[in-house]
């Protein structure tokens, strides 16, 4: 896992619409970036929602929001459109952010082991590196304590 005061991975991904966005086109501003397992799932609806119903407030603090799974393209903008989600959310398929940012993990779900994305949020300074790790986060609660640690 990446920890706070190390440069924050670099990335290049498409976005839901097919655009092509790295982080370093957000230098200079604050990223709230969160990975979570898959899109139109009970956990990660609610995560997405969540910060949906914040985003207001994170763009009244010029903070950028960034979701990634590895969900393909297709699969986020049906899920973004589905929950009106005003936040950039990039598609991972070759795992490249994931793995870059150690998110993919051994994970037991039913009694299963296989790997998977551990939800887990990191805030990225103005000058891009880590400030926050937040690994293991509830969806519900992810984007309140965002902004509430950020103030």
């Amino acid at each position: 896992m990446l920890n706070i005061g190390d440069k924050a991975p670099n990335f290049t991904l498409t976005d839901k619409d097919g655009v092509t966005v790295s982080l370093s086109d957000y230098l200079g501003k604050k990223v709230v970036l969160y990975f979570y397992p898959k899109d139109n799932t009970p956990g990660c609806t609610r995560q997405a929602c969540a910060f949906a119903s914040a985003y207001d407030d994170f763009k009244s603090k010029d903070i950028v929001v960034i979701g990634i799974s590895k969900d393909s393209v297709a699969s986020h903008k049906k899920f973004a459109e589905k929950y009106s989600l005003p936040f950039i959310l990039l598609s991972d398929p070759e795992l490249t952010a994931i793995k870059a940012y150690d998110v993919w993990q051994e994970k037991k779900m039913c009694g299963k082991v296989g790997m998977g994305v551990v939800r887990t949020t990191f805030i990225i300074d103005e000058n891009g590196y880590i400030s926050h790790v937040m690994p293991k986060v509830k969806p519900d609660t992810n984007a309140a304590e965002i902004l509430e640690y950020l103030g």
